[in-house]
């Protein structure tokens, strides 16, 4: 996966995020993703960060904000 792709696929993971999490703050759920990203960074297979970001973030922000 080339960094164009995988930097739309992370936009879609805040995306869904702020749509699972509505009462969130857009902030506090792009700090997650940016966080649960930065976890990542040193991965040489990129095919499923994205997916890794997103159940990271989705973890974080479950202990953060009751739905």
């Amino acid at each position: 996966m080339n960094s164009v792709e995988e930097a739309r696929q992370i936009w879609q993971v805040t995306t869904r995020l702020l749509t699972k999490f509505p009462t969130a703050p857009q902030e506090v759920v792009e700090t997650a993703v940016e966080e649960a990203a930065a976890h990542f960074n040193s991965g040489r297979i990129r095919d499923f960060v994205p997916l890794l970001i997103e159940r990271t973030a989705t973890a974080k922000l479950a202990t953060l904000i009751e739905t």
